[in-house]
């Protein structure tokens, strides 16, 4: 599975990457002088992303814009209080109704006026990165390992994105640990993403079974608008890819800082 990843580049160096742009930032008030505050970032390097955050996101509705969706994707049919599934089997995204309409691009409104029959609510997505954490057992416990590239480049992992109003929705997201952080909620709708997962490499299958889906950049455009893209579903060769033992800080999904992405000595 993909639980945990990072994104600690520079802005200029994320939108360049992609082609696209963050949202201008906006200032967060009034300070006691009566002027504004400084505006706050539009984009803040993660090295600790985890569920129920909203995190950048490039979609198929928008791929020359960064949007900031909660990751674990509730479906627009699920209850209320369903909570957010994180992440997706590549081997079943075209079959699973918690995934299928997301997969195949659907375009819905419960009640749609003339105007909203074109409007997505469910799509694919490019989830941008430049590591993920995975566990493994030891005798000491669980040691967190950061897996990333050589030459740590940025990449897009494939994921999935469901749109639903807020009055509709009660996702239970927090039950995954880090918080719901500056989503829209009661004055929007909700915007949740998953993260697609495949079999390992063979830097991966040390750690984990899973693995999430990253994307060749010839190929994030089709994942993003092909008519079938299954066949980009497949784990990316290990080559250039390297894992490492990072700090078991990194299991507090409120600690965000640098020195999680330092190696250490395992236990």
């Amino acid at each position: 599975m993909c639980g945990r990843y990072t994104l600690v580049v520079e802005q200029d160096d994320l939108e360049e990457r992609f082609g696209a742009r963050f949202p201008e930032a906006k200032a967060s008030g009034s300070d006691a002088d009566g002027g504004d505050d400084a505006a706050e970032p539009a984009f803040t390097p993660r090295y600790n992303a985890a569920p129920a955050q909203a995190l950048p996101v490039l979609t198929n509705e928008e791929p020359d814009a960064f949007r900031r969706f909660e990751w674990g994707l509730v479906p627009s049919w699920a209850d209320g209080d369903s909570g957010g599934l994180i992440n997706a089997r590549a081997e079943s995204v075209a079959e699973k109704p918690s995934f299928r309409e997301a997969y195949e691009q659907r375009r819905y409104s419960p009640e749609p006026t003339e105007g909203e029959r074109d409007t997505p609510s469910a799509g694919r997505c490019l989830v941008p990165a430049d590591g993920f954490y995975e566990w493994v057992e030891t005798e000491g416990g669980k040691q967190p390992y950061r897996v990333t590239f050589e030459d740590d480049r940025i990449f897009a992992m494939a994921g999935l994105w469901e749109r639903r109003e807020p009055d509709a929705t009660q996702t239970g997201l927090a039950a995954f640990g880090g918080g719901i952080d500056g989503a829209e909620t009661e004055s929007g709708p909700i915007e949740t993403f998953t993260i697609v997962t495949t079999e390992p490499n063979e830097v991966v299958s040390d750690l984990h079974h899973r693995m999430a889906v990253i994307l060749d950049p010839d190929d994030e455009q089709r994942w993003l608008s092909g008519d079938d893209p299954s066949d980009v579903l497949e784990p990316y060769p290990a080559d250039e890819m390297r894992a490492y033992p990072v700090s078991t800080a990194v299991n507090d999904p409120s600690t965000d800082d640098p020195s999680l992405i330092e190696s250490i000595e395992p236990a």
